[in-house]
């Protein structure tokens, strides 16, 4: 796949997510016009829709139609919306800046903000639960899915990681606890996507849910390694986002530990074993091979 051709699909994943957020939204949200506002606002407003990308991309390496994985794409994209919604309020990370507007809590206020993201976090429950002229798999792997998701973004996942991240401001963590934080918490959710994407293509071989699942673990922290460069290297504009915010919050990260050059030496292990554990797979990786590269040159 040249790169063009990359660009073309990954643009493709991404609206092709847009609509079908829009469409549910206004479909969901019909109680409230506030909150069905905050909620597009949440969600509508740019950012790189990694998650739902892996959704697509994975389930259609597995020979799925894209219209049978829209619903778990979506989901996926509400539970991070739904983070970063509640990462972003005063009593968490405290930010006013996301994809290069003002953060929910500051377009709306607080309260309204909480409450978009509680519904945008039901909302990815109730579509991975629908059995429509849309469904190819068992309600048995629909309900797979939904453990799946629960468990990697929940108590045992991305909200824990949440936690020890705001546990560790001020703290010097080790390289381990490091990864452990990252591996639950940025993790937690790039996991599901992946693993989401091979039950949605109907699925259940525990063989490729395994390899598939080692390919997401190192993509998670290799995305969180390169956020923690950026947040030292980049700027605000670019980022769309507050720049050198984990220093401001005195965290600990990969990049602040070990330094930018032992980042990066990090990153490019973690490629390698990523390249290999896809080399290894007797499918057509070319797309997620390409994702990977794409993520090592992003900017933001």
């Amino acid at each position: 796949m040249v790169v063009k051709d990359f660009l073309n699909t990954l643009i493709d994943y991404q609206h092709r997510v847009e609509t079908v957020l829009s469409q549910v939204i206004a479909t969901d949200a019909t109680a409230s016009p506030l909150l069905a506002k905050a909620m597009t606002y949440a969600t509508l407003n740019g950012g790189k829709r990694l998650r739902p990308v892996l959704v697509y991309a994975t389930g259609q390496t597995l020979g799925q139609s894209l219209s049978r994985l829209d619903f778990i794409a979506a989901a996926v994209e509400c539970i991070h919306c739904y983070s970063l919604i509640h990462d972003d309020l005063p009593a968490m990370d405290d930010d006013n800046l996301r994809r290069g507007k003002p953060t929910c809590h500051i377009a709306f206020n607080e309260a309204t903000a909480i409450l978009a993201g509680d519904a945008l976090e039901t909302l990815a429950f109730r579509l991975l639960s629908i059995r429509d002229q849309h469904t190819a798999i068992s309600a048995e792997l629909q309900l797979r899915m939904v453990n799946v998701l629960t468990e990697l973004t929940g108590a045992s996942g991305m909200v824990a990681g949440q936690l020890l991240d705001l546990s560790s401001e001020g703290k010097t963590l080790t390289v381990a606890e490091l990864e452990n934080m990252h591996a639950l918490k940025t993790g937690g959710l790039i996991r599901a996507s992946v693993i989401l994407g091979v039950l949605g293509a109907g699925c259940d071989d525990q063989n490729t849910i395994a390899r598939f699942d080692e390919f997401a673990k190192r993509i998670g922290l290799i995305f969180q390694l390169q956020d923690d460069l950026l947040d030292i290297t980049g700027n605000s504009k670019v980022l769309g986002k507050n720049a050198r915010q984990d220093i401001k919050l005195q965290k600990s990260t990969y990049a602040i530990l070990c330094g930018v050059e032992a980042t990066q030496k990090r990153i490019s292990v973690l490629m390698q074993e990523t390249k290999q554990i896809l080399n290894a797979m007797p499918y057509d990786v070319t797309f997620l091979q390409e994702l990977c590269e794409y993520l090592l040159r992003r900017e933001y």
